[in-house]
């Protein structure tokens, strides 16, 4: 069987800005009255985020969803470009070369998508085969790099997987809810590509994933198209769940490798909040240092939803060994994806 290697990443990260500018510039205002919503900022792990909508310079919130839609593709257009040029010359290959391009995304949507306007404006084959991976949340990388590493190993041809992420278009109406003040003073912009190609003798291969859902907490995680913008449902509770499900998703993830955690070279975690990374920490046993990179892209980047994952990954690139990543959300679901050396 021809293995699928991932070859190649590219990114692009909008405007930066300080999570103490929003929180002083827009924030404290906007949740005027809840007592906690200053601590919550400052307890995120979060020093700086990016921003094509930066609050503090233009305030979103009472943008009807057709106008926020209008600014996703304004804005995605020239990130997701960047980053997939990023992740092509990475690779060593030309747009034509690839065979399929997949896209992530749960923060905008158009007809003809990013996905065509993408692969027209960067010169792809007109009998590219496209997939569109949407509304999935911050897991949505895994099961995107599974369905392009699985036409990589069936077709024998590279493929792209972009995760395009634009959250700050949806910034709400100021509500007294703990769980919308959380989702804003996490949540930040980002695209993230990577290149799989078949057979290649360098980079990392996939070599296992597996998935779990548990729906009877469905409601801990939400994401609502409403009339202002999608708006996110975040339970506490989250964690908990988590430390329920992460144990054994790992185990049978690196049993089938014959791997034990242990083993693992690095740790490639989606970083959803500082408590989901402890909750990691602890029912793995892992050190603080195997989260290092996930704490730095948290600090660096904050939640950038699907495209996190692939930030972490490319913190690891130069560790030598096996590398675990693991990504949640919405179902809820975990996702854990084996990478071995190629």
């Amino acid at each position: 069987m021809t293995a699928a290697v991932i070859t190649g990443a590219g990114r692009a990260l909008p405007a930066t800005y300080t999570q103490d500018s929003v929180w002083e510039g827009f924030f404290a205002q906007h949740y005027a009255g809840v007592r906690s919503a200053e601590r919550i900022f400052k307890a995120t792990g979060v020093r700086t985020r990016h921003a094509v909508a930066n609050p503090v310079d233009e305030d979103l919130s009472n943008w009807g969803t057709g106008a926020r839609m209008e600014r996703y593709v304004t804005e995605a257009l020239p990130l997701g470009k960047q980053a997939v040029a990023g992740a092509l010359d990475a690779a060593g290959l030309a747009p034509g070369d690839v065979g399929l391009f997949a896209v992530a995304t749960c923060t905008g949507y158009a007809t003809p998508g990013l996905d065509i306007r993408l692969a027209s404006d960067l010169g792809m084959p007109v009998g590219l085969q496209r997939l569109l991976v949407g509304h999935m949340g911050c897991y949505a990388a895994l099961p995107g790099l599974g369905a392009v590493t699985d036409f990589v190993t069936a077709r024998s041809r590279p493929a792209v997987l972009l995760c395009c992420e634009l959250t700050s278009l949806h910034v709400q109406p100021a509500q007294r809810d703990l769980e919308q003040v959380v989702a804003h003073a996490l949540f930040s912009d980002a695209a993230a590509a990577v290149v799989v190609q078949p057979g290649a003798g360098r980079g990392r291969r996939m070599a296992g994933l597996v998935a779990r859902t548990d729906s009877s907490t469905a409601d801990h995680m939400t994401w609502d198209v409403t009339d202002l913008g999608f708006r996110m449902g975040l339970s506490p509770r989250v964690p908990d769940v988590l430390a329920r499900h992460v144990g054994e998703v790992v185990d049978e993830l690196l049993a089938v490798a014959g791997l034990r955690v242990e083993d693992v070279a690095g740790w490639a975690v989606h970083p959803g909040g500082p408590r989901i990374l402890d909750v990691i920490r602890d029912e793995l046993g892992l050190s603080e240092l195997q989260l290092a990179a996930s704490r730095r892209v948290l600090a660096e980047h904050g939640n950038c939803s699907s495209a996190t994952v692939l930030l972490v990954l490319e913190e690891l690139a130069d560790v030598d060994g096996p590398v675990v990543a693991l990504a949640f959300g919405p179902g809820l679901t975990l996702y854990a994806a084996l990478l071995l050396p190629a």
